[in-house]
């Protein structure tokens, strides 16, 4: 299964998007969106208003409540040349909270916008912040891929890192919308139930909700939960190799509850994933569990899923005893909550364990997300994406969404 996973040919699920076609903006209001609704082949067009009332009454909707950071930054040195600084992760502390509550230095892994102009030496930036004049300053180090580490430092100790982003930082909108980051977008790029700060994307499947299309799942007896995946850049990264053995999936950080994790373990009802940030975090699980079954003693560095770890020969656990091998280990380590990190990559030839419907947007061409698409469909990607096309559907982070049941075969 291995090898026939990493022979997919990335061509073959490609297909042409028209720039017109992209939406640049969000609609005024996020729940007028059109919303497609895929099951057993068939296809139906709807309003994404209309979502509580084809939700069947025996699932749950689980939501990834990250929240972007602004996290590119401008500094200027004293040539004149700009230097841009997009915050990707956080490396001391490596705990994102922890990160951003710094109040006099931390290092982040950054991606550096005119890299070739900023050899050596500091940059330095100097602004006001509630009537003080503070000057942070970014020191680049060791480069790791496509990103350095930046140590970042601050004279004013009151501040913290967040803080700094607010004030200074800019909302890093998706490279693919070609243009400058709006006002609004500090509103219209957050779902309206984000609440953990990290991401430098929005989970875009979420931007549709609105508290009363909330209000109406919760009256209707839905249950709604939350995890959070912090969205890294790495989610616009086009397979650029020809087949996906050669694609490196980035890291993404999960932190997951108990609570969330129980009900999963006890409760009947089958899981609709709202986006595929949320998707991968709920299929990690399973991973992570499957470490354990293997070595109940098993470190948290062991327990970080490896992006090709679904397709090796492993055991089939339920989603019960999944999730209680996570409660076993909870109670082990005496915490409410499951912190780890995730490579996976789902493409055809994965079998879903936890996850039985997704909303989610319309994704680019040659992207690991319409790969996860095809493998949650079986394949039918291309009848869904044609129909999308063919009725005036908007594509991409502001566009229109979908409601997919999976396909097994």
């Amino acid at each position: 299964m291995v090898s026939n996973t990493q022979d997919i040919r990335i061509e073959n699920y490609d297909y042409a998007l028209p720039d017109e076609r992209i939406a640049k903006f969000p609609l005024s209001q996020r729940d007028s969106s059109k919303l497609l609704v895929y099951k057993n082949g068939h296809i139906e067009q709807c309003q994404f208003s209309d979502l509580p009332a084809l939700l069947p009454d025996d699932v749950m909707l689980v939501f990834n409540n990250t929240r972007v950071i602004q996290a590119r930054m401008h500094f200027r040195k004293a040539t004149g040349a700009v230097i841009e600084v997009f915050c990707l992760e956080p490396l001391v502390p490596v705990d994102y909270a922890m990160s951003l509550q710094s109040t006099h230095s931390c290092r982040w892994l950054c991606l550096i916008g005119n890299a070739k102009k900023w050899k050596e030496g500091a940059l330095y930036l100097t602004f006001m912040y509630d009537g003080r004049e503070v000057t942070l300053s970014a020191t680049r180090g060791e480069q790791y891929g496509d990103g350095f580490v930046v140590e970042f430092a601050w004279d004013d100790h009151s501040i913290t890192f967040g803080e700094l982003l607010e004030t200074l930082g800019e909302l890093p909108i998706p490279p693919y919308l070609n243009r400058a980051t709006e006002e609004s977008d500090k509103t219209t790029y957050q779902t309206v139930y984000s609440k953990i700060e990290g991401s430098v994307a929005a989970p875009t499947a979420g931007l549709h909700f609105t508290p009363e299309v909330l209000d109406v799942v919760r009256a209707k007896g839905i249950p709604t939960h939350e995890l959070t995946l912090h969205v890294g850049a790495g989610t616009f990264k086009p397979v650029k190799s020809d087949t996906i053995a050669q694609h490196e999936m980035h890291t993404e950080y999960i932190s997951v509850s108990r609570a969330l994790i129980e009900e999963l373990c006890r409760s009947p009802r089958r899981v609709v994933a709202v986006g595929t940030t949320s998707v991968r975090t709920l299929e990690s699980l399973y991973y992570i569990a499957l470490s354990l079954y293997r070595n109940k003693e098993a470190s948290a560095e062991e327990l970080r899923v490896e992006q090709w770890a679904p397709y090796g020969d492993n055991p089939n656990l339920s989603r019960a005893e999944a999730m209680q091998l996570l409660l076993d280990y909870l109670d082990r380590i005496g915490s409410d909550r499951l912190v780890s990190a995730t490579r996976i990559i789902i493409a055809p030839g994965y079998k879903f364990h936890i996850v039985d419907g997704i909303v989610t947007n319309f994704h680019q061409p040659r992207s690991t997300l319409l790969l996860l698409v095809s493998a949650f469909v079986a394949g039918d990607w291309g009848t869904i994406y044609d129909y999308a096309l063919s009725h005036d559907f908007r594509f991409l982070s502001y566009g229109d969404s979908s409601l997919l049941w999976r396909v097994d075969k």
